[in-house]
């Protein structure tokens, strides 16, 4: 943070953040299913996919299954219900008020689910010994805890991109998000706890309760210590089929569902890239997936902003002048090559590159490698005109015994006076 490296994470695309935002609601829903059911989770979201028709039938066949599976429903009816509620019970946040009714619901018939577990903070904190701090020198641990910063600082940075676009109020100062975010890994270290990263379940929850500065978050922690340290029991009432519930709801909201169709007609491309980044969060986790994203979006931008357009045109009746337009990069190369190549052998050809923006190294090699393979052939030499590129005008003609990239002499044909080459 110190670094100011924060700010490279917000050149990100928007079809990654979605992309990401798809690939974590569907790692949701699939995940909680099993929780609702009261199954164990797989590890990997792909196997969470693969074994949701497995859990299906075993729910199916066993009561208890089916007890938590009606519970973390009803809690879903309650949250897409509770907007149409009248106004002055919705002053209770949805989440609240399903979470509420199930566990009153819960405790009135004694269901048999599972419920909440608390520690307790107190037994929680596990600072760590002095063999430990010992080990803080070695390769080994200074390579773990490198990993974790970068991945942490990553996910945390993507999601927050993520949530800027959720909401109008102030954006994330990202530099000190990360300063931030590496004192409070610090302090986990030394109280014996896991790594902490930013996630958008939560930040988008409190997005849509209406929050609009980073003081939510705070007060978000603020709750969850104030409950764990002074009112666990109240915790440990709540059925986790409950909160499954809350979950898969929130899944399904992060899912861009409607913005799938008008994209695809817009542009199959950023299409491609949401549903590439979602299934490879799902198929591997959230970290590789996003990356995966972004250089697909890369890729696509470069696709993108290589236009190039070949016109042929007779000259005096007997010379071919064939003039390139836009944006010369080795993307582009087959099909300026394969026009190239359709010419006649047995015309003059002038190749006009005046009209481009851009002429990458790969582009000028095979340009100039044609026109010598085409004097070589017996045709009359192809003269190519260069102007704009780099700022140098020149003409030359290249013949078989021209050096790729040489440079072109001062009062060379075509070329005026003073021009440097």
């Amino acid at each position: 943070g110190l670094l100011r490296c924060g700010r490279w994470f917000r050149a990100i695309s928007g079809s990654v953040v979605q992309g990401m935002l798809a690939g974590i609601g569907l790692v949701l829903i699939f995940g909680q299913l099993y929780t609702m059911a009261g199954a164990p989770q797989p590890r990997s979201g792909l196997d969470k996919l693969l074994g949701v028709p497995g859990l299906a039938i075993d729910a199916v066949g066993e009561r208890g299954m089916v007890t938590g599976v009606t519970i973390g429903l009803g809690t879903i009816a309650v949250l897409v219900l509770w907007p149409r509620v009248p106004a002055r019970l919705r002053v209770v946040p949805a989440p609240l008020a399903a979470v509420a009714l199930a566990t009153g619901v819960t405790a009135v018939l004694e269901a048999d689910v599972a419920h909440v577990t608390v520690r307790g903070l107190y037994d929680a904190v596990q600072p760590p010994g002095l063999d430990d701090l010992a080990a803080l020198g070695g390769a080994a641990v200074l390579g773990t805890a490198l990993a974790f910063t970068l991945i942490a600082s990553a996910e945390s940075l993507f999601s927050a991109a993520a949530v800027d676009r959720m909401h109008n109020g102030p954006r994330t100062h990202y530099d000190k998000e990360l300063v931030a975010q590496g004192i409070g890994n610090s302090l986990c270290g030394v109280l014996g706890a896991l790594p902490m990263t930013a996630v958008i379940v939560r930040s988008s929850a409190n997005v849509a309760a209406g929050a609009t500065t980073s003081l939510s978050r705070i007060l978000h922690g603020a709750w969850l210590l104030l409950f764990t340290v002074l009112l666990p029991a109240a915790i440990g009432v709540i059925p986790l089929a409950a909160l499954a519930g809350v979950l898969v709801h929130a899944g399904c909201k992060l899912v861009p569902v409607r913005q799938i169709g008008p994209l695809l007609r817009r542009d199959r491309g950023e299409a491609l890239v949401l549903g590439a980044t979602a299934v490879a969060i799902v198929a591997t986790n959230l970290f590789e997936g996003v990356i995966l994203g972004v250089v697909l979006a890369v890729a696509k931008s470069a696709w993108d902003t290589s236009h190039i357009r070949v016109d042929v045109r007779e000259k005096d009746g007997e010379r071919l002048v064939v003039t390139l337009h836009g944006t010369a990069t080795f993307l582009r190369l087959p099909r300026v090559l394969e026009t190239l190549e359709a010419l006649p052998k047995d015309r003059p050809i002038e190749l006009d590159l005046a009209g481009l923006a851009h002429l990458d190294l790969a582009c000028q090699n095979a340009l100039e490698g044609w026109a010598l393979r085409h004097n070589e052939a017996g045709c009359d030499p192809v003269r190519l005109t260069l102007s704009g590129i780099g700022q140098h005008t020149a003409s030359r003609e290249l013949r078989p015994a021209d050096v790729v990239a040489a440079p072109v002499p001062e009062g060379d044909a075509g070329a005026a006076p003073g021009d440097r080459p």
